[in-house]
């Protein structure tokens, strides 16, 4: 785990005056590389991590050896924890790693710290193929987050309806990156895409958080309420071994490979065919996905998503039947 690896990176650092690439390579067992990267890391998270050029030459951390963390200002020990907090959450030792890390800083900074390292939840599992870039914006709530200050943002709903929102914000998640913003409102907590933020201010209000908040806790209500309308009909389909990626690539984790097939006939198990289960919102949604599948997959049911599957086909008939077989348009 990279979270837990770059700070032990940075202990090493702080026990000795100046450590080369392949010195830290060799003392945490991994490739000169990845020490020089660790390494690049920190210095480009804003940790004072300087190399020294020429013969005894290496890596250092400013100010030299020393037994605590004190050299480290507000700005750079935020800087750290930002970096590594995300990266720690599915790891039990790098969680460890950094408490440890919290107990060696200033008091003063250890709030912040500790705020950092909770400002962001990873979520792998994507709900869309396609990649996004980090939206601006991000920098600013992390910001707010660690600092417990009200933001005020202009944002555009699913619907295409604007409005301004004054929100305490309680941390992000990057869910592949899509980002969101969980907050508190008014209303209660609510879950907004940054990428559909526009003007943002950071005011001098704090922000209310709850003492207890768990933002992963949190965070895994809303993938549960999301996934529960985006899973709402489920189909079974017959496909070659080959082709369960393929669904996989549409349907994502709504995508379960069913070994016992009740269902199944002979012919299907001899046509060496697999039975898979995929969901999707509504019917028309699945058959949306499977219209361009044809012959290579076998909708078995429910009749909702086959009468869709029907009434797609009919369309696509009556729009392009008269074109001819392997004309070109």
């Amino acid at each position: 785990m990279r979270a837990d690896r770059l700070i032990q990176v940075l202990l090493h650092l702080q026990s000795r005056p100046r450590v080369t690439a392949a010195e830290l390579a060799d003392a945490l067992e991994v490739s000169v590389a990845t020490a020089r990267r660790d390494l690049e890391a920190l210095s480009a998270a804003g940790v004072p991590v300087y190399p020294q050029p020429g013969r005894g030459g290496g890596w250092s951390l400013l100010g030299g050896s020393r037994t605590d963390l004190s050299g480290l200002t507000a700005p750079e020990a935020r800087a750290l924890f930002l970096l590594a907090g995300p990266g720690a959450a599915s790891s039990d030792h790098a969680r460890a790693a950094l408490r440890k890390l919290v107990r060696a800083l200033p008091a003063t900074f250890r709030a912040e710290a500790e705020a950092a390292a909770a400002a962001v939840v990873v979520d792998r599992e994507g709900w869309s193929a396609a990649g996004r870039a980090r939206p601006p914006e991000v920098d600013a709530l992390q910001r707010a987050v660690v600092e417990r200050r009200r933001v005020r943002i202009d944002y555009t709903g699913a619907t295409g309806r604007s409005s301004r929102r004054v929100l305490d914000p309680w941390g992000l998640v990057d869910k592949e990156g899509a980002w969101y913003l969980i907050a508190g409102t008014d209303r209660g907590p609510r879950t907004f895409r940054v990428d559909r933020i526009g003007a943002l201010d950071l005011t001098d209000e704090p922000a209310v958080v709850p003492d207890d908040v768990d933002l992963q806790a949190e965070w895994d209500r809303v993938v549960g309420e999301v996934e529960a309308k985006r899973s709402a009909t489920w189909a079974t389909v017959r496909v070659a071994p080959e082709h369960v990626d393929v669904l996989r690539a549409q349907f994502g984790r709504h995508t379960v490979v069913t070994d016992d097939d009740p269902a199944a006939d002979p012919a299907a198990r001899d046509a060496g065919r697999v039975t898979v289960r995929v969901a999707a919102p509504t019917p028309l949604d699945v058959a949306r996905h499977l219209a361009g599948w044809g012959a290579q997959a076998d909708v078995v049911g429910p009749a909702e998503v086959r009468a869709e599957l029907a009434r797609l086909g009919t369309e696509l008939v009556a729009a392009h039947g008269g074109t001819t077989a392997g004309a070109r348009p």
